[in-house]
């Protein structure tokens, strides 16, 4: 039976990526070597992560002066190695979801966080509106997807400072002007390849500002300067990112899988929102998120969600289980994740609906 992903991540992937990465590990690059066992130090591998930053840069329009970088730890390591390399003073956040939530709890650490607002009052369901962001802070941070909950954030703020972003579970999914940026990050097990990379894109003049005295490892400095090869890179996701990156170009860019993701989030929605059974937990559709769509039974229906989580099983149908911290359902729509899948599900969603 073909199943469908709906996993929030690690997730789904092209048979593109998977194919082409699959051959890498039994032959790279006509090395006779696995991509698994290859020196990283080889022109082979420079070859790889050289067209993978030149691509996110191609792909996502990024303007001279920045700096893209593979790094480990994923995206939580991201959460202190933004203010130890950016807050001077004070810096402000945006509080939107759980990864928000921990990306300030570590910012406290290095100085003064100004949550400029908050969305927790109503579990994380909604967007704040007409908040304030004071024009004295080092940086705004924002995370412009809330996998959890399911709301985004789809275009890019007009802030009177420069910006940081967690964009791990959309970037690739919309254009970006990059140019407001100061550090965009983004774990790459969403749109991008296996975990065990996180990508950064930097502004080099950004750097060098804090007093502070940073750990060799933590400092963007380091990684600017040795290419992303002060210590070994993790080959493998590195890899599996730029056959991604490729596909995407094939495809048509970022535009054309903004068109894509749009209409499937689009169809999804239109059927929760037709349906007697289901209700979407983001009501306002501006704050909607088109990677990671979360749904629930009505109340009378409640005792029946692992009824359907079963029964969407039996039609190929995996990763739709909601977050603990919101239940019901969500469904990961992701670039790799294909049209015919929302069908599959809206299909089951249906079914299940009439018998019960």
């Amino acid at each position: 039976m073909k199943k469908h992903n709906f996993y929030a991540g690690p997730s789904i992937l092209s048979q593109y990526t998977i194919k082409n990465t699959a051959d890498a590990i039994l032959d790279f690059a006509g090395t006779g070597l696995s991509i698994l066992e290859v020196s990283h130090r080889s022109k082979e591998f420079q070859a790889v992560i050289d067209e993978a930053s030149a691509l996110v840069k191609e792909l996502l329009e990024v303007p001279e002066g920045y700096s893209v970088l593979w790094l480990g730890g994923g995206a939580s390591m991201q959460f202190c190695m933004v203010p130890y390399n950016l807050l001077v003073k004070k810096a402000a956040y945006l509080e939107t979801g759980t990864w928000a939530v921990n990306a300030i709890k570590e910012a406290r650490l290095f100085g003064e966080v100004d949550v400029v607002a908050s969305s927790k009052d109503a579990n994380f369901t909604y967007i704040p509106k007409n908040y304030v962001v004071p024009a004295d802070v080092d940086y705004f941070h924002y995370t412009s997807n809330n996998t959890i909950y399911g709301t985004e954030i789809r275009k890019d703020p007009d802030v009177p400072v420069r910006m940081v972003c967690d964009m791990s579970s959309d970037i690739f999914s919309r254009p970006i002007d990059v140019s407001k940026y100061d550090l965009i990050y983004a774990g790459a097990q969403k749109n991008l390849a296996p975990a065990g990379v996180t990508i950064v894109i930097v502004k080099d003049d950004a750097l060098g500002k804090v007093d502070r005295q940073i750990p060799t490892m933590l400092d963007y400095r380091t990684h600017i300067n040795k290419g992303s090869m002060f210590n070994t890179p993790p080959v493998l996701p590195i890899y599996s990112a730029l056959m991604t990156l490729r596909h995407y170009k094939e495809l048509g860019g970022v535009a054309a899988l903004e068109k894509r993701d749009l209409e499937k989030a689009a169809k999804l929605y239109d059927a929760i929102d037709g349906s007697r059974m289901f209700v979407g937990t983001v009501t306002d559709v501006a704050d909607r998120s088109i990677m990671n769509v979360c749904f629930v039974m009505r109340p009378e229906y409640k005792e029946l969600e692992k009824s359907f989580v079963d029964f969407a099983a039996t039609k190929g149908i995996v990763g739709i289980k909601g977050h603990r911290s919101v239940g019901g359902f969500r469904a990961s729509l992701y670039n790799a994740l294909p049209m015919e899948s929302v069908d599959v599900l809206i299909n089951a969603m249906d079914e299940f609906q009439a018998k019960h």
